[in-house]
């Protein structure tokens, strides 16, 4: 959960960095509009426990700040908006679309409780304006919105819509504009990136995007993808990752799960083994290159076999960074229909996929130690910086004794140590 208050308005984020990159949006819209005295709650859909957090959070800000309006809005909203403009702190209720647009928020629009439309009518994304998340060290840049696909275990596309493109001159206009804005970092993000330009004329894939950028703003030091789909790494885009030092050597992979079986219950687009083969084939090319993934644990009908199966893929694919949820039965899903696990059973075997995922992260630490590469500095404190690798390992240093460093720089650091959760250095 990230939270920002600009003048009188607080912005509160759960979920992905879509919703990061849209809080900003917002939180600019409210500014521009002349908005006061407000907290605006984008809410996350993605499991039940992410709902829960959501209606929670909503009661804790309508305690903290009485006097505010309370506008609600994000996934959650957008599935269910009764049960939100039912709750009586909540004063509006805004839809995913309605949330993008800057009159939404101007005082004398707020008038009814509930302002949301059909999503799936929704053609064209909102603008690709982004700002700078994290201390403005990174700039996000949202490139897609929505998904055309159907995963049996997914409420996402019913919150977010289809699938729609931002029109890539709109997209390197806005790196361009970032750059000369002094961001090292650009990272484009969307629900689905890997579909960014199914809907364009002549139907570009997303390799094409990412040279169109790379070309036409030379000086960006490093581009990043939010996440892929494996399924959709075309031919363009795995030559850039393979000789393009300005693109960074990390991507977070959808991969859900590691049995063929379960992928198929999932209705999802690749094999297990078309996984492992990419991520091999990367690293061929690319020796540096990282990868984090998503596993979903406990899936329907998932037996202990099958579950083996996803333990060995963090192995075999050598995933470092990985991203484990416990399986929630969204209602209206497929999956939900089908035969569940014992909750027990899910728990004990997202805590498998978690230890595995350390031991991982470790082996991946190890390789680093005695490196010397370049940081993106995040954040400093009282008595250490914090900075991000390009292959996404976070590293710990002290504080630089030649001036001042602020957030969004690089430099050079040498990797010395590691923790459980860090890679330790200092400058280099």
């Amino acid at each position: 959960m990230a939270e920002k208050t600009e003048n009188t308005v607080k912005t509160i984020t759960l979920g992905c960095r879509l919703n990061l990159h849209e809080s900003e949006v917002m939180a600019g819209h409210a500014r521009d509009q002349g908005l006061t005295d407000s907290v605006i709650i984008n809410t996350c859909a993605v499991t039940n426990e992410a709902v829960r957090q959501g209606r929670q959070t909503i009661r804790r800000a309508a305690r903290e700040n009485p006097d505010a309006k309370i506008i609600v809005t994000g996934c959650a909203a957008q599935v269910d908006p009764d049960t939100y403009a039912d709750m009586e702190m909540v004063d509006h209720v805004l839809g995913n679309d309605e949330k993008m647009r800057a009159e939404s928020f101007a005082p004398t629009a707020l008038t009814e409780k509930v302002n949301l439309s059909d999503i799936m009518a929704v053609k064209k994304p909102a603008g690709s304006r982004a700002g700078g998340l994290i201390e403005r060290s990174r700039a996000i840049v949202q490139v897609q919105n929505g998904c055309d696909h159907r995963c049996t275990f997914c409420i996402i596309p019913f919150g977010r819509g289809n699938s729609r493109s931002v029109p890539a001159e709109d997209v390197v206009r806005r790196v361009a504009e970032l750059r000369a804005d002094g961001f090292n970092e650009i990272v484009l993000t969307g629900v689905d990136i890997s579909s960014w330009g199914e809907d364009l004329p002549e139907n570009p894939l997303l390799g094409n995007l990412v040279a169109r950028i790379l070309k036409t703003v030379p000086d960006l030091p490093r581009l990043r993808l939010s996440s892929i789909d494996s399924a959709e790494v075309d031919d363009e885009l795995f030559e850039i990752i393979a000789s393009e030092p300005r693109f960074a050597p990390y991507l977070h992979l959808s991969l859900q799960h590691g049995d063929n079986m379960i992928l198929k219950r999932m209705k999802r687009r690749h094999s297990r083994e078309d996984a492992i083969s990419l991520c091999q084939r990367l690293r061929e090319v690319r020796p540096d290159i990282s990868y984090g993934a998503d596993i979903i644990a406990g899936f329907p009908t998932e037996t202990e076999a099958m579950f083996e199966n996803s333990l060995a893929l963090i192995e075999e694919c050598d995933l470092a960074w990985l991203h484990v949820f416990p399986f929630s039965a969204r209602q209206g899903t497929p999956a939900a229909r089908m035969p569940q696990l014992n909750g027990s059973i899910i728990k004990e075997r997202a805590a498998r996929l978690r230890r595995a995922g350390n031991i991982s992260r470790e082996r991946h630490f190890k390789k680093r130690l005695g490196q010397i590469d370049t940081a993106l500095i995040e954040a400093g404190g009282k008595e250490f910086l914090k900075g991000r690798m390009a292959d996404f390992s976070p590293v710990v240093l002290p504080l630089y004794k030649g001036g001042e460093i602020k957030p969004g720089e690089l430099h050079r650091v040498h990797i010395t140590g590691y923790d459980a959760q860090n890679l330790l250095g200092d400058f280099a």
